[in-house]
């Protein structure tokens, strides 16, 4: 015979059984972004949340989806130049740079690219290096709530752009380089005022690291969090200062020297963990390098033309467009036409600030590309996401993002 306190037990374990749904809930589905101050543009990401701990992480890119790829099949080589500015708009000399490459390897005649010509697009690369890591450290110190970094690195940005302003005439969008060389040469000065920017920003460098480096607030925002292992980066294609951040000491200027890159002394920075405080650090030291790499490439400047001379490729001289008839031909062709590129195929990737950018090219001759894809570093990278997000919470995946360093404009291309 049952006795009331058994019944009266087994009733409470009834109810206990019934509650605990309601005690555990259900998990919540959150969208971070696309219209988020730390996603840094438009990147929507489905969160899956257990209260405050994510379970699940999916990225959703294309909002700022604008067709570049397929737009570059209607347009000649060199009308093309501009869009690459739009790519990552934080660092458009670099992008400028590869793609002029990439169809200067199709066309075979990347060696004859000039010693100046070269010199001044590795000095371009690396300013644009400089300027992305000083927005990006800003914006993810920014993001963890260190305000003051964020005010220190974009005042060294502001000479970058008088720099560009003086080299190219913008600022943001610069559209420098062209098919075989560049648009214009050196302006007078312009040499000092960039030894005198790489004596200034190294002071820069300094004061970020005594604001965040050994932070108490800053390490325990960073430190072990977001931890990318070695192997799941190379398994997901993962490039640039994100890959050395987790220890994989590789890097397109040393394992595939382009431009005179192998000319010159610099190291690679690596990290050991792969945590966000990794992805900071190799950071901060790649922009001490790429003031080194600066500083060589100033005192070692050769005089000479920036373009290969080649009027079938590079446009003539004004003067005698005005007054010989070749050199008017010429022009007229490549404006209307464009380069004569032999058909075939390649792919051409450079070092940039975000990790690898790559060209490929599908040619099928003539004055505009058959078939072009855009490897963009920051697509790749973000794939990594739904394995670096879960475990971790809510305000973790706002110092994840920050220290992975992306830019829609190039993912979404």
């Amino acid at each position: 015979m049952t006795s009331v306190q058994e019944i009266e037990v087994g009733d409470s374990a009834r109810r206990a059984a019934d509650e605990l749904p309601d005690m555990q809930g259900e998990k919540m589905i959150l969208n971070m972004g696309p219209s988020h101050p730390s996603t840094h543009g438009v990147l929507r990401i489905v969160l899956e949340m257990d209260g405050e701990i994510i379970t699940k992480a999916t990225p959703d890119v294309g909002y700022l989806h604008r067709g570049d790829e397929k737009i570059a099949e209607n347009m000649t080589y060199t009308q093309f130049i501009p869009y690459t500015d739009r790519l990552d708009y934080l660092a458009p000399l670099a992008n400028n740079v590869a793609y002029a490459l990439a169809v200067e390897k199709l066309m075979g005649i990347e060696k004859q690219l000039p010693p100046r010509c070269q010199y001044i697009r590795v000095i371009c690369c690396e300013l644009a290096r400089i300027s992305a890591h000083l927005l990006g450290i800003g914006a993810f110190a920014m993001d963890v709530g260190a305000l003051t970094v964020f005010m220190h690195t974009f005042y060294e940005r502001e000479k970058i752009y008088n720099l560009c302003e003086s080299l190219t005439g913008a600022r943001f969008t610069t559209s420098f380089t062209r098919i075989g060389g560049l648009a214009r040469d050196l302006p007078a000065g312009w040499v000092e005022q960039c030894r005198r920017f790489c004596d200034e920003v190294v002071v820069n460098f300094d004061e970020t690291e005594k604001l965040l480096t050994r932070n108490r607030i800053f390490v325990d925002r960073t430190k072990d969090v977001g931890v990318l292992p070695k192997d799941l980066a190379i398994d997901y294609g993962i490039t640039g200062p994100n890959l050395r951040g987790s220890g994989v000491e590789y890097d397109l200027r040393k394992a595939h020297p382009y431009l005179v890159y192998d000319q010159l002394q610099f190291d690679v920075p690596t990290g050991s963990v792969g945590d966000c405080y990794d992805r900071y650090l190799v950071r901060v030291e790649e922009m001490r390098q790429s003031v080194k790499i600066l500083k060589q490439c100033l005192s070692k400047l050769p005089d000479g033309p920036v373009n290969i001379p080649d009027g079938k490729t590079v446009l003539p001289p004004k003067e005698k467009v005005l007054t010989r008839m070749e050199e008017l031909i010429h022009q007229f062709i490549l404006v209307t036409q464009g380069v004569n590129a032999p058909p075939g195929e390649i792919y051409f990737g450079a070092e940039n600030p975000k990790g690898e950018l790559g060209f490929y090219i599908n040619s099928k001759g003539g004055g505009t590309p058959h078939r072009l894809k855009i490897r963009a570093p920051s697509f790749v990278n973000l794939s990594v996401l739904p394995c670096l997000l879960p475990g971790h919470m809510m305000s973790d995946a706002v110092a994840i993002l920050g220290s992975l360093d992306f830019v829609m404009g190039e993912c979404d291309r």
